[in-house]
Formats: C-alpha cells, structure tokens, sequence
C-alpha cells in the first residue's frame, strides 16, 4: 500500500498537547500534512476522542474520502503470489509488475504504477514479518571461504599440537553452512572441501563465490577476464556451477560466508575449545555434532533455523549432482617396489604383493586412500596415513611372501654377512630385526647399513657400528652415515690408540715409592 498521512496518531499527539511543529519534528511527518489534519479536525468537528475506537484506515477514509476512493480504484495485486514467486530463478518486481500490468489490461482494471507496487509489496513484508527475497534467491549461490581462526589437535606419540584449518561454506538465502577440518590449505584440500560441500548439500548451486585466493584463482584483473586455476576450473565444468571470485578487497561481495566465519567461531571454535582432539577423525565428528546444532538453532531476527529454511525451500532448488563425483587425486610414478615388499611415500611404508619386488610401481593419492598401480593395474589399497603421523608401516597379510618360497635375502644370510664385518655391526643388525613387526620390514634398513662396507670397508663400519651403539639404541644408515662421512670413526680411532698407549705407559712403569720410604728426606 502506498504511504498514507497518519491521521489517528496525529490527532493522538494533538491531544496530548503537541504543537504542529513538534510533532513534523519528531514524527519526521510534513508540516503540511500536519496542519491539513488540524485543520480538518476542526472542520470537522472530530477530536481524538471521537475517532480513538477506530481503525487507522476508517479515520484516514474519514479525513480523506476522495483519494480512499482513487486508491480503491486500482486493482490490488496478490502480494503473497509476488513473494513466491520471487523465488524462483530470474524472477524480480519489475517482471512481476509487468505481468500485472497485463493481467489489469486484459480484465479491464486499473493497474497502479511501479512505484506503488513495490511499496506495497514492501509493507506486505513488512506486515507479515516476512524477509524479502530481493537480495538473495534459493540454490544460485554459494560462498566458500577459510576461517581465520583455527583450531587444533595433538599426536599422542610425539605430544605436539597440530594446527587444523577450517573450510567454510554458506548459502546466502537459507544461511545454512558446512564446516570441514583440515590439515592444510593447500589445493587438492581446497578440492576436496568444495566436492564434500555439495554432498553435504545434497546439490550444486548456479554459482560459486570464492576469495582469490591462489589455490582457486590465477589472475583477477580489473579488466579483462578472470584467470582460474585449472582443477578448480575443472571442479566447475563438473558440476556446472560458474566460479565467480570476489571483487579483490570486496569482504562484502561474500558477505554472507564472512559472517558466518564469525558465527563458527563462537558456534564451534569457542564451544570446543576445553576439548583435546588426538586425530583430525576425532576433530571432524566434533565439528560436525557443533555445526549440526548451529544450523538448527533459531534465528534471531527471522522465523525458523537455517536448516528448516534450507530443507523447506532452498533444497529443492539445488542442481542435482552428477552420478560421479568429481575426484581429487594426485599422482606418483615410477616407485620401486622394496625388498620388504613395501613402498615409501612421505616417511610411511604401504605393502603391496611380495611378486612386485623390484618393480616400478604407480601410486594414486586420493583425501583417505593411496592404491598403487602396475602397468594400469590396481594392485593394492591402502588407508592413507595423516600427514602428520610419521614412519607408520601399513601391511597386508596377504601381501607377504609365501612361507616356502625362498628369497633372494634372507635375515640369515644378512646377519651371518654382519658377524663376518664384526660383533657390533652383527649387534646393529640384530637390533634392526628386533625393532620390527615383521622380518621382512627390515630388509632394506640391514642391507643398507651394510652396504657403507662397500664404500668405506668393512674395518670403518666396524668402528663406526661401535660408536653408534654407545649412543644410540638402534643405529640406522643415517647415523652411520653421518659417522663416516665426517671421518668422526678415524678421530675415535686414534684417541682409542692414544688411550691404550697411555695406560701401556702406566703399567710399565710401575709404582715409584718416594724418598720417605726409604728414610731419606727429613727422616
């Protein structure tokens, strides 16, 4: 409805004893209309008293009988079909008021202009506590962001704490969000959170709204076209959804996700915080119990919760997800299968089949598995230890080797070469083979120690493998290594020489008793 003089509360401050200026000033009401209205009253005859048991709209009919009349003259449009509709794709007032228009025409009506319309769709929203749908339509957008703060979990074996990093998603019309835990910021994480984000959803959205970050973006210029980094572009053709970075600076172009990086951080970080999380799985469940009661939690200033508004509305306008999903995987060529039947990725082993021995292999990285591939063939899965968890063996019985066959190395044979070398590099060896699970797994930290005997004989590694074990419980390739090297087992050697010298020296010379002994001196 348009804007009406409000005649009732008018006559209301009049009775109360307010000037014609007092109440334009601080009812920011016309002076004009302001007067008009005394003036009328006392044409009229009506005091406050007279009308107080009315309606605004009657005094208001009352006062101004002819514009009542012109203003029923149009023809009212169904504000509540309006606010539906602007739900849908494409829809805006200005459609609306022209299929309006065209409805009046055809029915031989008056239609009320543009302006009129829209301020009575707005008093319809206004009156029905309603949230106008102006700004923000179901299932177009979604925007995607890191949280600032973070949060953290601790490695049992080792006590240090581990930084996690939180990928933030919100759809701006239902403000329903997704909150993912992660080790990294780096771009197959980034991959992986945006892929989780819509199977979180149930759908994709038309669009993504995302900072230019250097995971997502390559160049943002101000003129010309947007460069995306090409697995992101890659992630969008996937589920046909246009990636639409920010304006560089813009915090307000993602406003939505960068308010709720501030909810999350009360809803989540601060609720969470008095609680010790030893694996991101641990973290994850936490997470996501606290994210599941934010989005059920009441709105303040709008009826319902975000998840009521998302599952009512929002859901159903998503863009169903492709049969597929799109995979983040990296991938590892040209692995040489050990002798212990496994192969190394970041300081972890994973086994495959003992026939692979000493053959190239493929590895394929995926967020949770690592599957390693002979000649296009998937040989072997595994769960992929977290990036913090070091020196892990991963082993599958079916992968070791046949209790009859017999292998090129055996620890036998390894141990009786190490004897031959001497006791303390059989001893190293010896406590190599202890500090396994199984046999196998020391294969090629033995032979490698004893290999050094090749490149620096078999004397030096020797001396080398007795300085080791006085200083460390089981010495490895590296430590010996380090030792020879530095020639630190020539300098032990001579000092060793020096030592037995000196105590030669000693022996020899017996004990010298002084002169008191024999009387002399002062006796």
């Amino acid at each position: 409805m348009a804007k009406k003089i409000k005649v009732k509360l008018i006559l209301e401050l009049r009775a109360n004893q307010m000037s014609q200026r007092e109440i334009s000033k601080t009812r920011k009401m016309s002076q004009h209309s302001v007067g008009d209205v005394f003036k009328l009253s006392d044409e009229l005859g009506l005091s406050f008293e007279d009308i107080k048991d009315k309606s605004d709209e009657e005094v208001y009919w009352i006062f101004y009988p002819d514009k009542h009349s012109s203003e029923t003259l149009f023809k009212q449009p169904d504000y509540k079909y309006i606010h539906a509709e602007l739900k849908k794709t494409g829809v805006n007032l200005k459609l609306l008021w022209e299929e309006y228009k065209d409805s009046c025409n055809k029915g031989i009506s008056i239609a009320m202009g543009y302006t009129k319309f829209c301020e009575g769709y707005s008093d319809y929203v206004t009156q029905n506590s309603l949230t106008s749908h102006l700004t923000h339509k179901p299932g177009i957008v979604c925007e995607v962001d890191w949280s600032g703060s973070t949060m953290a979990i601790t490695n049992k074996d080792t006590g240090e704490v581990i930084t996690v990093y939180l990928f933030v998603a919100t759809l701006p019309y239902s403000q329903y969000t997704y909150v993912e835990p992660c080790l990294d910021m780096k771009q197959d994480t980034w991959m992986k959170c945006n892929v989780n984000m819509f199977e979180y959803f149930g759908g994709s959205t038309v669009r993504i709204v995302c900072d230019n970050l250097k995971v997502g973006v390559i160049k943002h210029p101000k003129e010309g076209d947007i460069v995306l980094n090409e697995k992101y572009e890659d992630f969008g053709n996937h589920y046909f959804t246009a990636i639409m970075p920010a304006g560089v600076k813009k915090p307000k172009h993602k406003a939505s996700v960068e308010g709720s990086v501030g909810k999350i951080a009360t809803a989540i970080i601060a609720k969470l915080r008095n609680n010790r999380y030893y694996t991101l799985e641990e973290l994850k469940a936490g997470v996501s119990k606290a994210l599941t009661q934010f989005n059920d939690g009441a709105f303040q200033k709008r009826e319902g919760s975000r998840t009521e508004v998302f599952n009512e509305v929002e859901k159903s306008h998503l863009r169903t997800l492709p049969t597929v999903p799109y995979e983040v995987a990296e991938w590892v060529y040209g692995h040489s299968v050990n002798l212990d039947f496994h192969i190394a990725y970041k300081t972890n082993r994973y086994s495959a089949p003992y026939k692979y021995v000493g053959k190239k292999v493929d590895l394929k990285i995926t967020e949770s598995l690592l599957e390693i591939y002979a000649k296009g063939e998937r040989i072997a899965t595994h769960k992929l230890f977290p990036s913090y968890m070091k020196y892990k063996w991963s082993t599958l019985q079916e992968h070791m080797p046949d209790q009859f066959q017999r292998t090129e190395w055996d620890d036998e044979r390894i141990k009786k070469w190490a004897y031959s070398i001497g006791n303390c590099t059989g001893e190293v060896i010896e406590r190599i083979f202890k500090s396994v699970r199984i046999k196998e797994q020391g294969y090629n930290a033995t032979l490698s120690v004893l290999k050094l005997s090749k490149t620096y004989s078999d004397k030096r590694l020797e001396i080398a493998c007795e300085i080791a074990l006085s200083r460390i419980r089981v010495p490895r390739y590296n430590h010996l290594k380090s030792i020879l090297a530095s020639n630190e087992d020539h300098l032990y050697l001579a000092k060793k020489s020096e030592d037995e010298i000196k105590a030669l020296n000693q022996s020899a010379q017996g004990y010298v008793r002084g002169s008191r002994y024999y009387g002399g001196g002062e006796n």
